[in-house]
């Protein structure tokens, strides 16, 4: 959600804000259940789960050393709109119901009773279920109620297509502990949401990494990419001071750019919930550059696809591909000619031992597919953009765009960084995250999905063993050439 509001003796300006818990069903007559879900959602706004991770709220936090925030700009956050309408003294009123809040002698703050503490096993705490079908007006409401039966629940983050607020029917549920997570597990009979059931992975960075075939450092580094969640982190900004000037405002960062099939890009990284993402707009079409297999019976190796078509083209295919459905989409860098067409049906007759049918898609699908490539491939290029500042920060030998640096460093080649090619990297495309839990393929060897994100609660800690505050501003722009 976007909010813009002031904080004492701060500016703050245009935030986007994580929303969990909703209204959207609940009886709006101020009763003690409409009460208990406005200091709900509160309460969301300052946990572990949220505030650390949102640089609006953390702002926030952070606008003075008590740590206090302005209950009326927590009102004006969109998803408190319906409890907003009762007036502030039901704002009030609802607040002093909470355990992990509390509200100032004048009751014009709202602070959090314990400070905030880093999430621990978050991860194993957490578990993928798809199957949840479209959405809904007040589906966030109903996921809650359905997992809340198994026990504690931190948060329940409805997945959606990069770029767009698309959700793709499937759910990375954050439970409070073990014993929960065990008892959605092992729940007999199995889950199911209109009496379809779930599909349920414990181990999502797991089922990636064995759908990719990784192993060894390869395997490691997934893990790393998958259970690290991405966009603003007051932890990391923390643990690297120089992000930071001496005012404390995190620097300015170069703008980047993305070439894509021809076309440069700009890439942009000034929303919270998209590590780097294209304007639709900027995405140029290339009619007759995909084609779509369908029969491969719910699954695809991408290795043995890629294989005869190396032997063809100059650039990898972009092989984009959704586990458990019967078809998927292979993108080229140009528009292909007819003799390239019948290369690929004659040369890719079988996709998982099934004999598959390849054709052109409609325009509407490829131009939707193409921009999802754009997207991922931002997020790619924003990613080895950072690298690289990261790289000739710590130093080390380099060719063009290295030099020796102040210390240990990797080696640099003629981005400074290891890689080769004059961006580090050149100007390979990586997929991005499409609907309905896609795998997709990456020129150059790994999938990109989603990080789950951090979770945790505010019932823990001391106050007085404070995190470091820290002020930032709105996240710069950035990109590459």
């Amino acid at each position: 959600m976007s909010v813009s509001e002031t904080v004492p003796a701060t500016q703050v300006a245009a935030p986007t804000t994580n929303a969990e818990p909703t209204s959207g069903d609940i009886e709006m007559d101020g009763g003690e259940e409409f009460l208990a879900a406005a200091c709900k959602q509160i309460e969301f706004y300052f946990a572990d789960a949220n505030l650390p991770y949102d640089r609006f709220m953390w702002t926030l936090h952070t606008a003075n050393a008590e740590h206090w925030v302005p209950i009326k700009t927590v009102s004006s956050f969109k998803r408190m709109k319906d409890y907003s309408a009762k007036g502030p003294e039901f704002i009030l009123r609802a607040l002093k119901t909470s355990t992990d809040l509390e509200v100032d002698e004048k009751e014009e703050n709202v602070r959090r009773r314990t400070e905030v503490q880093k999430p621990k096993d978050q991860f194993e705490r957490s578990v993928y279920a798809k199957g949840f079908g479209k959405e809904e007006p007040g589906l966030q409401k109903e996921l809650e109620e359905f997992f809340e039966k198994y026990g504690k629940v931190n948060a329940v983050r409805m997945r959606r297509v990069d770029g767009k607020k698309e959700f793709k029917g499937s759910v990375f549920v954050e439970f409070a502990d073990m014993a929960a997570v065990d008892a959605f597990l092992n729940a007999d009979p199995k889950p199911s949401w209109n009496d379809e059931e779930l599909l349920i992975i414990e181990d999502y960075c797991d089922m990636k990494i064995k759908e990719k075939g990784l192993t060894g450092k390869a395997a490691d580094l997934r893990r790393d990419t998958i259970s690290s969640r991405k966009g603003f982190n007051a932890f990391k900004e923390m643990e690297n001071p120089s992000k930071q000037n001496s005012s404390g405002r995190s620097k300015e960062k170069p703008e980047v750019f993305l070439e894509f099939m021809g076309t440069k890009i700009r890439v942009y990284d000034d929303d919270e919930e998209e590590a780097g993402y294209v304007k639709t707009e900027d995405v140029p079409f290339f009619k007759g550059a995909t084609l779509k297999f369908t029969g491969c019976g719910g699954d695809a190796n991408f290795t043995e696809m890629k294989a005869p078509l190396r032997e063809r083209f100059a650039r990898v295919p972009y092989i984009q591909f959704s586990k458990g459905d019967d078809f998927g989409l292979v993108g080229f860098d140009k528009t292909l000619k007819e003799d390239e067409i019948e290369y690929v049906k004659e040369n890719v007759k079988t996709v998982n031992s099934h004999e598959v049918a390849w054709t052109i898609p409609d325009e509407e699908e490829e131009k939707k597919f193409q921009i999802d490539r754009a997207n991922f491939a931002a997020k790619s290029a924003l990613s080895r953009s950072q690298m690289r500042k990261s790289s000739s920060s710590r130093g080390g030998r380099g060719g063009r765009g290295g030099g020796r640096g102040g210390g240990r460093g990797s080696r640099g080649g003629r981005g400074g960084a290891r890689g080769g090619g004059r961006n580090g990297g050149g100007d390979r495309e990586k997929a991005k995250d499409a609907p309905k839990s896609l795998s997709v393929e990456i020129p150059g060897g790994e999938k990109r999905k989603r990080a789950i994100e951090p979770d945790g609660g505010p019932d823990v800690g001391t106050r007085g063993a404070a995190v470091p505050t820290i002020a930032l501003t709105k996240k710069a722009k950035t990109d590459e050439s």
